[in-house]
């Protein structure tokens, strides 16, 4: 952030602007994606960062942490994409939740689990077409699904009520599945963590 602190005016009781805030969360959603913060102290310093008034409090909150290489390094994907046939795939450990994701899979299962992901936008739009198989949603509280706009043609989906808590994410899922079916639960304990399969 030294760097960004020269750019903005050389002083670290220059006034923050939006570009300067934007910078900083994407040094500490980068960190958090490398493994170098939790989830909590990922939390407490994005809304510190959202809130910092001057270019200093936001170096203190990246002072331990490397910075990002390229003006596009880190962030978040617009649109992230899977596409298989007969195989699975999962994404979870501290994977980083894009704005849109577009799912084509026949003969096979998606999980996703947002119990550790790095949540960094508030709404997750997936575009689904799923054909015999299913797309597994591991849950936490404040992530709330929406399956409204699927189009089901021999299909189910079986969802638990969910936990009531502040909304961290909302999940639209749209599009179409032909035999199978979509699953929204919490993880069990001792399943689907680290080191198991969903």
């Amino acid at each position: 952030m030294a760097a960004e602190i020269a750019w903005t005016g050389g002083s670290p009781e220059v006034r923050a602007s939006h570009a300067d805030r934007d910078r900083a969360v994407d040094v500490l959603r980068v960190a958090a994606g490398d493994g170098r913060l939790t989830l909590e102290e990922l939390e407490e310093r994005l809304e510190t960062a959202l809130c910092a008034r001057t270019v200093g409090e936001l170096a203190e909150l990246t002072v331990d942490l490397p910075a990002v290489a390229g003006p596009a390094s880190g962030r978040a994907e617009d649109v992230l994409r899977i596409r298989q046939e007969g195989a699975s795939t999962r994404r979870g450990d501290g994977w980083v939740v894009p704005r849109r994701l577009e799912i084509r899979s026949a003969w096979g299962e998606v999980t996703l689990d947002f119990t550790d992901a790095v949540i960094t936008h508030d709404t997750l739009d997936i575009d689904l077409d799923l054909r015999a198989g299913a797309l597994k949603l591991l849950t936490r509280p404040g992530v709330v699904v929406d399956t409204g706009g699927l189009g089901m043609n021999y299909s189910e989906i079986k969802a638990r009520r969910p936990v009531d808590a502040p909304v961290l994410l909302r999940i639209r899922i749209t599009g179409e599945i032909h035999y199978g079916q979509v699953v929204v639960r919490s993880p069990r304990r001792g399943f689907g963590r680290k080191g198991a399969t969903a």
